[in-house]
């Protein structure tokens, strides 16, 4: 069956599946495969569930003319997305970096949506998987689709930018992030700059912050771009005024008071700003839109219990971004603070002495009160003050004796970590 008869049946279903366990009906199941799991054996359940067809790539799946076998589904699943996405012909947005991606995605949303039909993509995904899964959702009648794009490998952003074809770019950062799998911090600010490549070779255009010389640097003398920052000379002109504990910003003579933390958030915003700037999102629609959005889902949240504020920053940590919630933390006007850090995954060679590099900065700039929890962590070289614990379970008993009135917590680490559960200690 060819990819345009596959897309003719997509059409008639309702959803797109890949989980037996999240049917809905008439939907199209794609039978994935991974290293653990292979989809082509619940294709019975999937039909009984209420998938219309199922798309599957092993002939012995097949349970009657529902099934549609194709030599791969993965691949056969972002074929179709590509086509989709060529039929819908709807602008698409597409982001990526090291850090701050979902939160700028949402962002990015909030403001647009004031004013257009949108839609983004749903949680975190954002690789070879959840991209094709994201343009499927997307429907002809929208006005701008907004694309997430994660990476750990070089060529995966100009993978997924080949499948999504977007027409506008932006960058959050470049950071200390997969670098296992990028090699070094020059590998990753190739893999992402494999966004604006794209937008170079296609004569799209790409948000620029101003602030940033690495992004200047990779774009470098394009001039199919829209520049923010705080000079005035930008197309957008966004002035960070102040980050104790929340980021304010200044845009057209108007405040705008985030309920996000930390300075590093500032760019995150602007970009927001600026693109709905470009669009012509109205000023009184972008300040409302920001000033409303509430992080979640363990990013950057603030909670709080009693008279204590947590910050929990738990869904995910590299250096770049422990560093830069150990640096707003320093900096908040609070004289109590207790540290609750994880270990930092897919650091590769790196992972030792990146390790080191927080401790280091730790043991600088924080008297007391702090825990590291996990294996990395475990074999840093620290003070006495600084108490480490190989896995979460270990640090209950410590925690108990702790003086936690009128305190700023901050919980941090890596997503298999998993320090969220600290919350249930308090």
């Amino acid at each position: 069956m060819t990819i345009t008869e596959i897309y003719s049946k997509f059409n008639a279903c309702t959803s797109v599946c890949t989980d037996t366990r999240k049917l809905k009906p008439d939907c199209i199941y794609f039978a994935l495969k991974g290293d653990n799991f292979d989809g082509n054996k619940f294709v019975s359940t999937a039909l009984d569930g209420g998938a219309k067809y199922c798309v599957i790539d092993d002939v012995n799946a097949i349970v009657n003319d529902q099934c549609i076998l194709v030599e791969d589904v993965l691949t056969t699943l972002q074929a179709l997305a590509t086509l989709h996405r060529e039929h819908i012909n709807i602008p698409i947005i597409a982001l990526t970096g090291s850090n701050g991606k979902t939160t700028t995605k949402e962002l990015i949303n909030v403001v647009l949506s004031t004013t257009y039909k949108v839609k983004a993509t749903i949680g975190n995904l954002n690789n070879h998987i959840g991209v094709p899964l994201t343009l499927l959702s997307f429907t002809k009648d929208l006005d701008y689709g907004i694309v997430e794009m994660g990476a750990n490998h070089q060529k995966e952003i100009e993978f997924l930018c080949n499948i999504a074809k977007p027409d506008y770019g932006l960058i959050t950062n470049f950071g200390k992030a997969h670098l296992e799998g990028f090699g070094s911090v020059q590998g990753v600010i190739k893999g992402k700059a494999e966004l604006y490549d794209f937008i170079k070779q296609n004569d799209k255009t790409a948000f620029i912050n101003t602030e940033d010389y690495e992004q200047i640097k990779q774009i470098d003398n394009y001039t199919n771009v829209i520049t923010f920052g705080s000079n005035s000379k930008n197309d957008c002109t966004v002035s960070f005024n102040d980050a104790n504990p929340f980021v304010t910003l200044t845009y057209k003579d108007k405040k705008i008071e985030s309920q996000l933390i930390g300075s590093y958030n500032f760019g995150n915003i602007a970009v927001a700003i600026a693109i709905g700037q470009y669009f012509k999102v109205p000023t009184k629609q972008i300040k409302t839109s920001i000033e409303n959005y509430q992080p979640k889902n363990n990013r950057s949240e603030i909670i709080k219990k009693g008279t204590t504020q947590i910050i929990l920053d738990a869904y995910n940590a590299n250096p770049t971004s422990m560093l830069a919630a150990l640096k707003n933390l320093k900096q908040l006007n609070t004289t109590s603070k207790l540290l609750f850090l994880g270990d930092m995954f897919e650091l590769g060679a790196e992972a030792e002495k990146e390790h080191q590099v927080i401790v280091d900065f730790i043991e600088l700039n924080f008297e007391n009160n702090i825990f590291l929890i996990g294996k990395n962590f475990q074999k840093t070289t620290t003070s006495s003050k600084i108490k480490k614990f190989k896995k979460f379970e270990d640090i209950k008993p410590d925690f108990e004796t702790l003086q936690l009135e009128n305190a700023t917590v901050l919980i941090k680490g890596s997503r298999g970590m998993a320090l969220e559960r600290i919350l249930n200690l308090f």
